[in-house]
Parts: C-alpha cells; sequence; structure tokens
C-alpha cells in the first residue's frame, strides 16, 4: 500500500487527477451547502481522543471549503510546471506529498465540531505548511523563514489549546456548537484571538508572514496567503458566532483589522522583493477582512441591525476574492521568478514584451486587490463600505467609529493603488535592467492555466455579484442566525450593471486602440528617456525611488536602513543610494526583546550549580520573600 502510494505521488499525472478530483467533490459539497442553506452532519458511534468524531459542514464553514478546493486544485496543476521532477528530483515528490497532507487538514479542519480534533487538525496542517515552506532547504534564508513560521505557529497553538481546554473544562466536554447563553465563556474569545490571530498574520502579530511567503515556493505561497491564514479568519468568525462576546471584542477586532489594513499596505509600498510586497498585502487585506468581521461583532452586540449583516456579507466575501486574485499574483509572481531566476523590482523591466500573458493576468489581479471596479476586490469592499455607510446613519457611538474607519479603509485603496503601480510599471513596463530580464520568457500552460480560471473567476464576482449573493447570505445566517430575512442590497444588482458596461466599454476601446495601432503601424520609441539624448536602463525609476515619498511620510514606522554615497564634483561618476526596509516588529521589538530574555535566562542558568546548600538558601529566601508578601497584602 505505501509503495503503491509512493509510486502515485511520483507520477504526476495521476496524483494531478486525484487532487483535482477530490478538490471538486469538496466545491460541490461546499456548493451544494450553501444554495440549501441545509447543514451536514456526522456523529461516530465510536470513541477517538476526546469524544465521537463529530463533523459538521453548515454555510459557513462550506464557504472556506470552496476556497481550499479552488485553491487548493488550482495550486497543485501550477506545480507541475512550476515545480517538477527534473528541475527538483526530490522535493517534487515530497512537495506533492506534503501539498495532499496540507489541502486534507484544511478541509478536516473545516468539519471538525470537536476541540480535540480541530486542534489535532489545526497542528496537522501546520506541520505541513513548514514541510512545504522549506521544500528547498539548501538556503538559509528558507530554514530561517520556515522555523520562524514554526515557532509563531506554535504559540499560536499554545494558546489554542489553554482555549479549548478551559472551555471543555467549563461545559464538561469537547463538543463544539453554539454556548452564546454560557456568559462565563466570554472572556475566553480574547485567547481565541490571540491563537487565531497569530495565523492570520493580524499586525503586530504578522512576524512569521513576510519570510514565510517570500521564500515559500510560489505556488505554495499562493496557498498559504489564499487559503492558510484564512483558517485564522475562520476561527474567528466561528467562535465570535459560538461563544458570547466580551464587552468591546468588536470594536476590537475592527480596530486590529484597521491598523493591520494600513500599516500592511505601508510596509508593501516600502518592499523591493516581489513576493515579499505581495505577503504584507495579505496583511492589509486580513484587516479589511476584520473590519467587516468587527462591524458585524458590533451590531449583534446593539441589536443585530441589518447594517452589520452587510459588513459580514463583504467580510466573507473578500475572503474569496483575496484568495483568488492573491493566489493569481502570487502565481504571476512565481512566472517571473521561473522566467528570470530574480525576485528583486529593480533587476526586472520590461516583461509585457516576453511575457504578455504573464503581465496581463498580474495587471488584471492588481486591478482586483487595488480595489477597483470593474473586478471583485471593489464589490467587497463596497460591502464593507455600505455596511459603515449605514452605520454612519445610527446615532451614538457606532457614528463615532465608523467615520475614521471608513476614512482608513478609503486610505488603504488608494495607497494599494499606489503600491500596484509601482509594482507594473517597474517589473513590467520600461525597458529591461538585466541580463535576466533580458532573457525572460512567458511560461507554459500548465502555469498559465490555472492563472486563467483564477483571473476568469475574479472576473465573474465582479460583473455577476448579485448571483453569490446566496453564498454570502448562507454563511452570514451560519454565524449567529440573526440576518435570516436580510435581503440582498439593491445597489448590487446596479453595481452589477454598471460593471458590466464599464467591462464591455474598455473591451471596445481596446479593441479600437489595437486596430488603429496596426493600421498606422506600431512606433517603437524608449521609454522614460527624460529627454536624454542616450538614456540607459539606470536612468528608470526603481522600485524605491518610484515609492519614496509616501515611504517618508511614514518612516516613523517603517524605519529604513539607507546606505548612501552621495555624488562629488562637478561631473561626479559615482553615486549609490539603497534604502531598505527592515522587519520592523521583528527586528526592532520581538527579537531585542528575545536576546534580553535568553540573558537573563543565561544569568539564572548560573544558579544551578549542584551545591545543595545553595539550593537551601534559595528555598529559605523563597519562603522569606512569600511571607513577607502575605503579611504586606493581609495587615
Amino acid at each position: 500500500m505505501a509503495v503503491s502510494l509512493w509510486g502515485a505521488l511520483r507520477a504526476p499525472r495521476w496524483w494531478l487527477g486525484a487532487l483535482v478530483g477530490g478538490c471538486l467533490a469538496a466545491l460541490g459539497a461546499g456548493a451544494w451547502v450553501l444554495a440549501t442553506c441545509e447543514a451536514w452532519e456526522w456523529r461516530s458511534g465510536w470513541l477517538v481522543g476526546g469524544g465521537g468524531v463529530h463533523l459538521r459542514l453548515d454555510g459557513l464553514s462550506a464557504f472556506f471549503m470552496v476556497l481550499v478546493a479552488v485553491i487548493g486544485g488550482a495550486g497543485g496543476a501550477y506545480s507541475r510546471e512550476y515545480w517538477t521532477d527534473r528541475a527538483h528530483c526530490v522535493s517534487a515528490a515530497l512537495g506533492r506529498w506534503w501539498w495532499s497532507a496540507l489541502v486534507c487538514c484544511l478541509g478536516l479542519l473545516l468539519l471538525c465540531s470537536n476541540g480535540l480534533h480541530f486542534l489535532i487538525a489545526w497542528e496537522g496542517f501546520a506541520v505541513c505548511a513548514y514541510f512545504l515552506i522549506t521544500l528547498d532547504p539548501r538556503r538559509a534564508e528558507v530554514r530561517a523563514a520556515g522555523w520562524l513560521y514554526l515557532g509563531a505557529s506554535h504559540a499560536g497553538t499554545l494558546a489554542l489549546f489553554g482555549f479549548f481546554s478551559m472551555l471543555a473544562a467549563r461545559t464538561g466536554g469537547w463538543d463544539l456548537g453554539p454556548m452564546r447563553e454560557c456568559g462565563e465563556l466570554a472572556p475566553l474569545f480574547w485567547l481565541a484571538l490571540f491563537g487565531f490571530g497569530v495565523k492570520a498574520g493580524i499586525f503586530p502579530l504578522h512576524i512569521w508572514l513576510p519570510s514565510a511567503h517570500a521564500n515559500a515556493p510560489s505556488h505554495v505561497s499562493a496557498i498559504l496567503s489564499g487559503v492558510a491564514i484564512k483558517m485564522g479568519v475562520y476561527g474567528i468568525v466561528r467562535f465570535s458566532g459560538w461563544l458570547p462576546l466580551p464587552v468591546g471584542a468588536g470594536w476590537a477586532v475592527a480596530a486590529l483589522g484597521a491598523v493591520s489594513a494600513v500599516l500592511g499596505v505601508v510596509f508593501a509600498l516600502g518592499q523591493h522583493d516581489m513576493k515579499r510586497l505581495l505577503a504584507y498585502h495579505s496583511v492589509e487585506n486580513i484587516g479589511i477582512i476584520l473590519m467587516g468581521v468587527g462591524f458585524a461583532m458590533v451590531a449583534a452586540e446593539h441589536g443585530a441591525p441589518a447594517w452589520g449583516a452587510l459588513a459580514l456579507a463583504g467580510g466573507l466575501l473578500h475572503v474569496w476574492n483575496h484568495g483568488l486574485f492573491k493566489a493569481l499574483l502570487f502565481f504571476g509572481a512565481g512566472s517571473v521568478l521561473h522566467a528570470t531566476g530574480t525576485r528583486e523590482m529593480s533587476r526586472l523591466g520590461g516583461l509585457w514584451r516576453a511575457m504578455p500573458w504573464t503581465s496581463a493576468l498580474f495587471a488584471l489581479g492588481a486591478v482586483a486587490i487595488a480595489g477597483l471596479p470593474p473586478l471583485n476586490g471593489f464589490v467587497s469592499e463596497w460591502l464593507v463600505f455600505l455596511g459603515m455607510f449605514d452605520a454612519v446613519n445610527q446615532r451614538g457611538v457606532a457614528l463615532v467609529a465608523a467615520i475614521p474607519a471608513i476614512v482608513l479603509l478609503a486610505m488603504t485603496g488608494a495607497l494599494a493603488l499606489a503600491c500596484f503601480v509601482k509594482v507594473c510599471g517597474v517589473v513590467f513596463l520600461g525597458a529591461p535592467r538585466s541580463p535576466e530580464a533580458v532573457g525572460a520568457h512567458e511560461c507554459g500552460p500548465w502555469m498559465r492555466g490555472p492563472m486563467l480560471v483564477l483571473a476568469a473567476c475574479c472576473v465573474a464576482i465582479g460583473l455577476a455579484p448579485v448571483a453569490f449573493w446566496p453564498a454570502m447570505r448562507g454563511a452570514v445566517i451560519a454565524w449567529r442566525g440573526a440576518w435570516a430575512n436580510v435581503p440582498a442590497p439593491e445597489s448590487l444588482t446596479a453595481l452589477g450593471f454598471c460593471h458590466v458596461a464599464l467591462a464591455a466599454l474598455a473591451a471596445a476601446s481596446a479593441a479600437w486602440l489595437w486596430r488603429r495601432a496596426h493600421r498606422v503601424g506600431w512606433m517603437p520609441g524608449v521609454t522614460w528617456d527624460c529627454g536624454y539624448a542616450a538614456p540607459t536602463a539606470r536612468m528608470q525609476y526603481t522600485a524605491g525611488s518610484f515609492a519614496g515619498i509616501i515611504t517618508e511620510w511614514f518612516g516613523w514606522i517603517l524605519r529604513p536602513e539607507i546606505d548612501a554615497a552621495a555624488a562629488d564634483g562637478v561631473f561626479p561618476r559615482h553615486a549609490r543610494r539603497e534604502a531598505h526596509t527592515p522587519e520592523t516588529v521583528l527586528e526592532k521589538v520581538v527579537e531585542p526583546v528575545a536576546r534580553m530574555v535568553m540573558w537573563v535566562s543565561g544569568l539564572i542558568r548560573g544558579l544551578q550549580h549542584g551545591r545543595v546548600q545553595a539550593y537551601l538558601f534559595y528555598v529559605m529566601i523563597g519562603l522569606a520573600a512569600g511571607a513577607i508578601m502575605a503579611v504586606a497584602w493581609n495587615p
């Protein structure tokens, strides 16, 4: 059996067929539950660990299951050309094994309604993701990224172990389900928020995310960003619906979302590495999702007004949308890396000539992630905006909080647009900056096909958003059931018609320009020559200079490290200026604290030397200190 399984894993076609078949089955199950609003549930008659096996697929878990199926299947197909057996003779087969295990663990996690089994599935998918991140362990930065991810994941898992253990101790069992009537469970939400927030990459718990996403193979980065971090969102949404909420929980989640959204895109602007930039945009989009979820929690706390349903629907739809366009963007970045061997944006340029498919599909993903019509990113952000606009009409604290949230969300969209203008301009436009860019080539059908599928999904949600309202409604009802009668907003239908008209106008304009260009004839010329008689590629904007002004505004948090040699003389021959944005939270906060802890631990270790007399002295000091504290507290 083991030999035949290993043989199937070493045969990419058999493995891919089995993977796609399983993903289609999961997609069908999720779609059926969302379409019928009927939950599927199964309990075993035999005990495993903390009780019987309890599996449940309702509207909320089915919503996430659809995303697992789409990205899991698309990433598997993409890897057949991107991570081949010829180029990676050992890790390719191992990668297929860990990919299959990861997809299975993600699906099992969404089905589990037993706390202990949920933890087992959670730890299983964390371990699988670690081995996928470190598929190429020869590079030191890959090993470091893997260990950082594993350490952060286990910190979150430790918090979740405490959460589920205390939940089981107070309820008398590991079985999970609605417990909103048990008010004493409300403080446990904060423990769950930390544990799930680490996996979701909420700022400042995101310290593992940039290096893991940047150094993993691109198809692994796609499923990490598109699906794995959404399991943290799933945990927050699921248990905020099943547990009573402590006072202020909704405001805390919305505030964390706003901070993550703004600072995530700010850090993305300061990056020169293409995949690291995309990783920080994951932090930004998780922030947008949490803003919608947080306002829904506030609405539930204040009688569940309808604007909470819109905010939650927008946040959940953004789970889908971010998974689709972020996987598309990571696939596009992988195509660039596959063709040039570098992720450094300032070494690229002019790739649209050699890679027209990749350039067009990456540009489509960039439009979607920037929240521009007529694509899917605009639809989900518009629903979140609608919820907050309706909250403004309410009197009281909702009005006070909704206005700054609207401003911050709008600012996030503007900064995201600036960031992807930078990426598309520096990487795909202009002139090649290096021999790697000159020798670039287009990707093959196995990499291009999954990108086309994801792009089609982005277009479909953007052009027909009202068709996806039943899925959003099913997930919203499964959250708390308070908004079962909330209809689709009328603006959603109007938005679809506007998007169709805009797409038709854009297609007609492109066709007219293409025909006119061919009739008149192309007039090639050097781009960005700035009036010079003999321009070179070095005269173009780099990734750092393009966003230099904006990043200076946020220098207080980015803390850029600048290495410069100023121009000297009337006709200077040499000048240099390089700016590097560090991982501020990791390098300026976490690592100094860790060094301090290790230093104190080293001092304490010196107290353990084997002399019994000294140990007795320590005990006497401890007893004396305890007695003094007891007297001081109880005079």
